[in-house]
């Protein structure tokens, strides 16, 4: 064996040697890359932040976002018209409730009224026949004589249309007996006599008592009152 072989066998074994190792080199680079990095707090800081980061962001655009609130102004709105309703309803089931009792009164009050209508009448048909009464007794116990046809007796206020034995006796109380009295009456006697005479109101102007009276005067005694 020559020298050159020599040499060309150490220049192999060379080659393999470098190739060996540059094969090594390689895989355990290919290893290095292959496998999780080595766990730090650094790491897992970061990497739980950008979850953290990551969920809201991915909640917020699965879910729609909430309502916004009232404003103060909006709701205090609300809460009058609730207010307004509550009472306008209140109000009106009030006034049903009023219409229903005075729809039941009513028929009451109409029967009272028609009964204190009916006392009050009664009450002055017992007044006017209680005054009636006491007209006729005085009349059958002291009604005066009309016999008597002497100056100064009365005259029978009977024969003027219109006065009868009753006008005749409030007459007689009333101090006047005889046509001339009458004769005289005046205007103003008349209004006073009339009042006097209240239950036959207009019955001296009506009958023309002063006018007969004058006729009646001059026939019984020839001359003019």
């Amino acid at each position: 064996m020559n020298g050159l072989t020599l040499l060309a066998l150490i220049a192999l074994a060379i080659g393999i040697v470098f190739a060996y190792r540059a094969g090594r080199i390689a895989g355990r680079r290919d290893a290095r890359a292959a496998d999780p990095p080595p766990f730090s707090q650094a790491t897992a800081v970061e990497a739980g932040a950008i979850a953290q980061s990551s969920v809201p962001a991915a909640a917020a655009e699965a879910s729609p976002p909430p309502p916004p609130l009232p404003a103060p102004d909006d709701a205090i709105a609300g809460e009058k018209a609730r207010l307004v309703a509550a009472y306008e309803a209140e109000a009106a089931r009030l006034r049903a409730k009023l219409d229903d009792v005075l729809a039941e009164q009513y028929p009451l009050a109409a029967f009272a009224e028609d009964r204190r209508a009916l006392l009050a009448a009664l009450a002055d048909a017992r007044a006017d026949t209680a005054r009636y009464r006491t007209l006729v007794v005085d009349f059958e116990t002291n009604a005066p004589s009309t016999l008597l046809g002497g100056p100064g007796s009365p005259d029978d206020l009977k024969l003027i249309v219109g006065i009868g034995p009753m006008l005749e006796r409030m007459l007689h109380q009333l101090g006047v007996t005889t046509f001339r009295q009458i004769a005289h009456w005046t205007e103003h006697d008349i209004d006073a006599f009339d009042a006097k005479l209240a239950e036959f109101p207009g019955r001296i102007r009506r009958d023309a008592w002063v006018v007969q009276a004058r006729a009646l005067h001059q026939s019984k005694y020839g001359e003019r009152a």
